[in-house]
C-alpha cells in the first residue's frame, strides 16, 4: 500500500512539473509578449496585414507578366459552363468530356449536356444510399464509426468521376435544353440542408424501427421505399422531374442537321453519345506520396448508387501521370482532372504558380512542407475538378505548363480556363482520369492486384466540389 502511494505521489508531481511546463502559463505569455517588439517595420505589416487581403499584399508584382496562352498541344472546345453556387464540379467535368467527343463527332458548336437531369439521380442514388446504409447497420451501435460517417454525410453534391460513370451507366444523358438548370440546382446549399435534415429523420425512424419493433430486412426496406417517395417528390419540386423520352436533333449555326427523333436518356447516350461503358474503359490515376505507389486502393462506401461502384484508384508518381496525359491530349482527348486548386491561385488571370504568392517574406517565416507533409497533416488535398485540355511540351518534350478548362463561367481566370505551371502541377495536382488506351501495360496490370480498403472517412478522399 505503501509503494502504492509513493508511485502515485511520484506521478501526481510529474504531472505538475509537465503541466507547469507545457501550459501558456503567464511567465511564458510574457516570453511571447516580449519576443514582439512592436518596430516601425512590424507597425508596418500589422497595418497593411490588418486593412487588406493577404493575397494583395504578398502578389509577386515583379512577377507578373502577360500571361502565356500557347500551347503546343490543345483540344479544341467551345462554350465554358458555369456550376453556379453548387459543389457539382465533378458532374461538370465528367460530362464535358463526353460534350467534347459529341460537338467532334456532330459538328455542332454550342452544345451541353443538362446537369440538372444527372444531378437530379445523383441526389435520389445517394439519399437510396444513405437509407439502406443505415439499415444495412441497424445493429451497431448509434456511436459506431460507420454510423457516425452516415449520419454526418447523408447526402453531399459534391463528387468525382465514379459517379459520373455509374449514372450516365444507369440513367444515359440528355442535351440540356431537355431538362433546364433551375434556381435550386444552381444554389444547392438551402434545399441540400432540408434534404439531408430529413434523410437523418428517417434514418434515425429506421433505426427505431429495427431496435423498438424488431422489424426484419424486408419490412425496413419496405418503409424506406415510403420514404424515398418523399424523397423524390422533394426532389422534382427543386430540380424538376426528369423526362423519360424526348425529341431531339442536332443544330449548327441554330439549324437542324436531320430530322429530330424520338430518344430515351438512355438511347440519347448509346446513339448520339457513343454509349461507351465508362466504368470500364477509364482508370483513375491518383498521386499520394503519403502512400506506397504502385498500388491500387478501393474506398469502401463513399459511392454514388448502392449498385454502383467504390472508388477505384492506381497511386503512381507524377512522372507517370504525366506520361499518360500527354498521351491522351496529343491524341486530342481531355480527362477529368481534380487538385487542390485554391492554392496559389490568381483568379484575375487564372493562373496557378507557385510564384504568384510570397507569404513566407510577409510574416517573416517558412511555409515549407513538401507534399506529402501536406496530405498527411490535412493542409492540402483534392478540391476541386476540372477538365485538363492542353499542355506545352518543349523540345524535349517535357511539360512546361498546363491548362484546363474550368466550370466557373467565361468571366472566371483566362476566359474561362486556368492555366498552371509544371511546378504547380506537381505539387497540387491529386487526381487523373485518362482512357485505358493511353496507360502502359504496367499500369493495367496494377489493376488485377488486390486493392488496399480505406475507410469511406479517410481525408485522401473527399468528394470535389
Amino acid at each position: 500500500m505503501k509503494r502504492i502511494s509513493l508511485l502515485y505521489m511520484a506521478f501526481s508531481l510529474c504531472a505538475g512539473m509537465s503541466f507547469a511546463q507545457q501550459a501558456l502559463t503567464p511567465e511564458v505569455l510574457q516570453t511571447l509578449q516580449d519576443s514582439y517588439k512592436d518596430s516601425g517595420t512590424d507597425k508596418a505589416i500589422r497595418n497593411a496585414v490588418n486593412a487588406n487581403s493577404i493575397r494583395k499584399l504578398t502578389a509577386n508584382r515583379e512577377h507578373r507578366a502577360a500571361t502565356d496562352t500557347w500551347f503546343s498541344h490543345r483540344v479544341e472546345s467551345s462554350g465554358i459552363t458555369d456550376q453556379k453556387k453548387s459543389g457539382r464540379c465533378w458532374l461538370f467535368t465528367g460530362t464535358n468530356v463526353i460534350r467534347a467527343q459529341v460537338m467532334a463527332r456532330t459538328g455542332m458548336k454550342n452544345f451541353h449536356f443538362s446537369q440538372a437531369y444527372t444531378f437530379f439521380y445523383d441526389q435520389l442514388e445517394k439519399s437510396n444510399l444513405f437509407l439502406q446504409g443505415i439499415i444495412d447497420t441497424r445493429k451497431k451501435p448509434i456511436d459506431d464509426k460507420m454510423v457516425e460517417w452516415l449520419f454526418r454525410n447523408p447526402l453531399s453534391d459534391g463528387g468525382q468521376f465514379t459517379g459520373v460513370s455509374d449514372l450516365i451507366g444507369k440513367y444515359g444523358l440528355v442535351p440540356r435544353e431537355v431538362m433546364e438548370e433551375t434556381y435550386s440546382s444552381d444554389n444547392t446549399n438551402e434545399f441540400s440542408a432540408l434534404l439531408k435534415s430529413k434523410l437523418r429523420e428517417d434514418g434515425m425512424l429506421l433505426r427505431e424501427t429495427a431496435e423498438k419493433k424488431g422489424a426484419s430486412e424486408k419490412e425496413l426496406e419496405q418503409q424506406k421505399v415510403e420514404m424515398m417517395k418523399t424523397v423524390y417528390r422533394m426532389l422534382v419540386y427543386a430540380y424538376g422531374e426528369p423526362p423519360a423520352s424526348f425529341t431531339w436533333a442536332p443544330k449548327i449555326n441554330g439549324k437542324y442537321t436531320g430530322k429530330p427523333k424520338e430518344y430515351t436518356p438512355q438511347s440519347f447516350y448509346e446513339e448520339v453519345c457513343g454509349g461507351e461503358d465508362l466504368n470500364a474503359n477509364y482508370v483513375m490515376l491518383m498521386n499520394d506520396p503519403s502512400r506506397p505507389f504502385n498500388q491500387v486502393y478501393e474506398i469502401d462506401y463513399d459511392r454514388h448508387t448502392y449498385d454502383g461502384h467504390n472508388w477505384l484508384y492506381v497511386n503512381l508518381p507524377i512522372a507517370d501521370i504525366k506520361e499518360m496525359a500527354i498521351a491522351s491530349l496529343k491524341d486530342s482527348t481531355m480527362m477529368y482532372f481534380s487538385c487542390d486548386v485554391g492554392k496559389f491561385l490568381n483568379p484575375q488571370d487564372g493562373t496557378l504558380d507557385l510564384a504568384n504568392y510570397d507569404y513566407a517574406s510577409l510574416f517573416g517565416t517558412t511555409f515549407g512542407m513538401n507534399k506529402k507533409q501536406r496530405v498527411q497533416s490535412f493542409d492540402s488535398g483534392s478540391t476541386h475538378a476540372m477538365t485538363l485540355v492542353a499542355v506545352d511540351l518543349d523540345d524535349n518534350g517535357k511539360s512546361k505548363k498546363w491548362m484546363v478548362e474550368n466550370s466557373w463561367g467565361a468571366d472566371y481566370g483566362y476566359q474561362g480556363h486556368l492555366i498552371m505551371t509544371d511546378e504547380w502541377f506537381d505539387e497540387y495536382m491529386f487526381r487523373l482520369v485518362v482512357h485505358k488506351k493511353y496507360c502502359p501495360q504496367q499500369v493495367l496490370d496494377l489493376l488485377k492486384q488486390e486493392p488496399v480498403r480505406l475507410p469511406a472517412w479517410d481525408p485522401m478522399f473527399q468528394n470535389e466540389l
